[in-house]
This record gives structure tokens, C-alpha cells and sequence, in this order.
């Protein structure tokens, strides 16, 4: 896979959720496993997580919450944590009594980790990058209200909303591996916002403390444009260390966009995710080696055994060479590239259709060029790599370029890689050997 860098755009502003929304919008094949990690997280009696299609000062865009009797009713601001945005529905009240002795997972540090940790049925990661981004938090109310952490109330997350958006975000993050990130200047907004706490200045205090180092503008609109859980999430995928990052040149190949709930003056309410795909930029994999000697097969017996392992799925590669061995007997030397996933069952097609009674493998690292299939005017197939720096090279396929002589061949060659080099029209891109 080419090295991966993605951008959020913070147009309205910075919710968990919309974090969400804007990657499965970007990403959707990661719709079902989000909604799979959340659902394991949350308590059965709790709604279902749910994406929604909507739109925002125009701009079409997918919305993240839990459908509350049937629709999303994600609730403002520090009462729920969710969104800067005022919802005409009426508010939840957190979950907890109203003396504030929350009940397990509603707003207790250790009890939303524990409970986190406790889903056996979450993807592998997720876990891991969730209570990551809770941590972080944590740490941050720590210092504010001078507390252990583990002693620390979330009040103002109190709610299934607020869990169900940082499990999806570590859910998104270890999918994501090993992306890179960036983020626009944050959108400062103006005024109060009312928490458990009282009136406090905007961005509050947690969210200030989250997000030093990040780069902030004044559009001119108030209100509270980055929330505390949204916060954690930047700064648990961008970081203190790439705030000031700059977006990544390269092909955009995905866009995805995020919606909040309020209308904001004047612009889209709105968190865009820019994915990029680095042109050039060598890929690292593991592929595994799988080799064995044959003294005792025709070369036609080999031939028919070889084209036969070079159909087989995962087989990226296969080459014979010639040893000397014992008594002066000349040897076959195969050699397999094969996927890790593939490697018993290719394994165990070598011992079939080959004489070898045993044969060696291992897992080794490489490092490949990212590759495509063009097709110039000529109709004749090429392989375009991207070089770094960018410089790019193609080559014809040799089963498009036969001829009737060594010249003819050389050629055909020729004008197939110019035509392909002149008006390349891009394929699927993949891997070579």
C-alpha cells in the first residue's frame, strides 16, 4: 500500500463524531467494522450506533451518532460532549444520578477503560488507541482539577455518545495504520459554554490544554468550535510533534466529509478528511521465500509443474535456476515469492506437483516501488512505476510485444512503452515481485 497521509480540514469546526463521520466517509469499506467495535463497547441496553447521509449549509456530508428511537438526537456541548452545535430536540440527561455518582462506564475514567478493555470482541487495536485518546484527556482534567488520574469524573462526556466516539475513533486509527497525519488551523469560536463546572471560557480549559502547539484562527463565529473529546482525538493522531505539519503533496485519492448538528453562519458546519497517497515513495511488506532442488524431473515435467505454481493464488513470483550437486548431478533450484497467507497452501502444492520431498521457507522484509497498468493508443498492456523523486518508467508486456524476429520483438517494445508513456491511462495499482 502506498504510504498513506491524511488531512482534516477543520471547516466548522472539531467533534469526535464528525472525526468519524468525515474518515467512514472517506473509508466506507470501515463502516461495518466502526459499527462492529462500537456495538461490542457499548451495554446492550444502550442505542445502536448509526451514519447518516445530510448535508450542511449545502454541502452533502454523513453524520455519526446513536439512533435514539429511531433518529440521531447527538446533543450539544458539555452536558454530552458532543459537537458545538445547539440541537432543537431536547436534551439527554447524562447518564448517572443527579448527585453525579456515575453508575459503571458513565464517566469514570477507570470504568470506561475497564469496559473498553472488557469488549473481547473489538478489532485488534482498537482497544489500544482508545483508551490512548481517553488517556489523554484524563491527564489533562487531571492537572486542571488537581486529581488523580484515575480519580477523574468525565462530567462533561458523561453519556454513551461520548464512548461511542472514542471507540470508534481507535477503532478508525489502528484500520488506518500506518497513516500519517495533519490538521488545518482549529476554528478558536468566542464566549461561554455552560459545563458541570459552571460558565467557562471557549476553547475550555481541557481542550486549551490538549491542543498546545496546534495552529488556531478567528473566522469571526462564536460558540464552542472544538470540543474536548474531539480534542483528544487530534491530538492523539496528529500530536504535539506534527501540529504545525503542512499537508502532504501527493494524489488525493479519497475525500470524506463529517457533519455537525448547528448551523453555522455563513459556511458548512463541516470536518473534511483529505486522503493522500504518496507518488513514488517506496512500500514496505513481508513476503514469504519458499525454495527446494529437484535432480530428478525433465525439464518439460518442470516446465508444466512451474506454469501450474505460478497460477496459484498469492504465488507473486517463481524462478528456476541451475545448480552442480552431488555425483555431478545438475539440480533445479525453485524458487517461490509467495504472500505470507498463501504460504502453506503453496507449500503443499510444490510437494504435489513437483518430486521434491522437502523444501525450505522464510519471511523476509522488501521494499517495492508502487506500480500501475497502463495501455497506450497502441492497445499494447505496460507496467508504469513511479521512481522517488518522480521519475517515472514503463515497460511493455512482453506478450503484447511478440514478433517474428529479435527486431521485430524490440520494435513492437518500443512503441508500446512510447505510446504508454505519452497517454497513460491508469489501472489498478499493485505490487510486483
Amino acid at each position: 500500500m502506498p504510504e498513506r497521509h491524511i488531512h482534516l480540514d477543520a471547516v466548522g469546526g472539531v467533534a469526535g463524531d464528525m472525526v468519524v463521520a468525515a474518515l467512514v466517509d472517506a473509508f466506507p469499506a470501515l463502516r461495518a467494522r466502526v459499527l462492529a467495535d462500537v456495538a461490542a463497547a457499548l451495554p446492550a441496553a444502550a442505542d445502536l450506533p448509526d451514519f447518516r447521509e445530510g448535508s450542511s449549509g449545502g454541502i452533502r456530508a454523513l453524520s455519526f451518532g446513536l439512533r435514539h428511537g429511531g433518529g440521531h438526537d447527538h446533543e450539544d456541548d458539555h452536558d454530552d460532549d458532543h459537537d458545538h452545535d445547539h440541537d432543537p430536540l431536547p436534551p439527554r440527561q447524562p447518564a448517572g444520578d443527579p448527585n453525579g455518582h456515575h453508575g459503571a462506564g458513565a464517566g469514570s475514567f477507570r470504568d470506561m477503560v475497564d469496559r473498553i478493555r472488557a469488549a473481547k470482541e473489538l478489532e485488534p487495536g482498537t482497544a489500544d488507541h482508545a483508551v490512548a485518546i481517553l488517556t489523554s484527556l484524563a491527564e489533562v482534567e487531571a492537572a486542571i482539577h488537581r486529581v488523580a488520574v484515575d480519580a477523574v469524573q468525565f462530567h462533561e462526556i458523561a453519556d454513551w455518545d461520548s464512548l461511542m466516539d472514542v471507540v470508534a475513533a481507535g477503532s478508525l486509527a489502528a484500520a488506518l495504520e500506518p497513516a500519517t497525519w495533519s490538521v488545518s488551523e482549529l476554528p478558536r469560536g468566542a464566549g461561554l459554554v455552560r459545563t458541570r463546572h459552571g460558565f467557562l471560557p471557549v476553547p475550555t480549559p481541557a481542550t486549551a490544554s490538549l491542543l498546545v502547539g496546534f495552529r488556531w484562527r478567528d473566522d469571526g463565529i462564536g460558540g464552542e468550535r472544538v470540543t474536548p473529546t474531539g480534542a483528544a482525538v487530534l491530538r492523539h493522531l496528529v500530536g504535539r510533534e506534527s501540529a504545525g505539519r503542512r499537508p502532504a503533496a501527493g494524489r488525493l485519492s479519497a475525500v470524506g466529509t463529517g457533519a455537525g448538528t448547528r448551523n453555522l453562519p455563513g459556511m458548512p458546519n463541516v470536518l473534511r478528511a483529505l486522503v493522500f497517497e504518496a507518488e513514488g515513495s517506496a512500500n514496505q511488506d513481508s513476503v514469504a521465500v519458499l525454495s527446494f532442488d529437484i535432480d530428478d524431473m525433465t525439464g518439460e515435467e518442470i516446465g508444466v509443474a512451474a506454469q501450474r505454481l505460478r497460477a496459484l493464488p498469492g504465488v507473486l513470483d517463481l524462478s528456476v535456476g541451475m545448480r552442480l550437486g552431488k555425483k555431478g548431478r545438475f539440480t533445479s533450484d525453485v524458487r517461490l515469492l509467495v504472500t505470507p497467507e498463501a504460504r502453506e497452501n503453496v507449500a503443499a502444492a510444490c510437494l504435489s506437483e513437483t518430486s521434491t520431498i522437502g523444501l525450505r521457507w522464510r519471511v523476509e522484509q522488501r521494499v517495492v516501488l508502487p506500480r500501475t497498468a497502463v495501455s497506450g493508443a497502441t492497445g499494447f498492456r505496460a507496467k508504469q512505476v513511479t521512481r522517488p523523486g518522480g521519475e517515472v518508467t514503463v515497460k511493455a508486456e512482453s506478450d503484447d510485444v511478440s514478433g517474428e524476429s529479435l527486431a521485430a520483438r524490440r520494435a513492437a517494445k518500443a512503441r508500446a512503452e512510447a505510446a504508454a508513456a505519452a497517454a497513460p491511462s491508469p489501472g489498478e495499482p499493485r505490487h510486483g515481485r
